[in-house]
């Protein structure tokens, strides 16, 4: 499956809104069960070509098929550390595409300055803490019955890179 790595633009806002939708419903990956409004959608994004801020969409067979974006946790002395969400939907998970779109989003992060990347991550998602660890990531600590979905409660990892310059 070919597939292209680009940093997002006004144009794909409509098509990355579907695709977090369409992941969120999976009720699996992400720390919401729907995606956010297009308003929502459009906003964040805006805020995240406005500030500079690394936000990188998969693009195959001519739609968003994944999404990796660092953003800031607005905070004053925190303004080196930035918060990274990812997402692939179903159908294109397991060729890479995960993969290259945190190289970006990372390279893209370390250009713009950031030596922090933070992240939460579903303790049972172990396809996504092996791609972390990968990637350089370190388990920080355990946010123990952090959601509840349908009465059942799961566990986050919270896990960091230190990007070195």
């Amino acid at each position: 499956m070919r597939f292209k790595i680009i940093s997002i633009t006004a144009e794909y806002i409509k098509q990355f809104n579907i695709a977090v939708d369409a992941v969120a419903r999976e009720r699996k990956y992400l720390a919401f069960l729907t995606g956010p409004s297009m308003d929502m959608s459009t906003a964040f994004v805006q805020e995240n070509i406005k500030g500079n801020w690394p936000h990188v969409v998969a693009i195959a067979e001519n739609k968003v098929v994944g999404w990796c974006d660092i953003t800031s946790i607005h905070r004053d002395v925190a303004e080196h550390v930035g918060s990274l969400g990812i997402g692939v939907i179903e159908g294109y998970r397991g060729i890479g595409i995960g993969e290259e779109l945190m190289h970006a989003a990372l390279q893209l992060a370390k250009d713009r300055g950031l030596t922090r990347i933070e992240l939460t991550v579903r303790e049972n998602n172990t396809r996504a803490i092996e791609l972390y660890k990968k990637l350089g990531f370190s388990a920080e600590g355990l946010h123990r019955n952090a959601i509840r979905i349908d009465g059942k409660y799961e566990n986050y990892i919270s896990m960091a890179l230190l990007l070195n310059y």
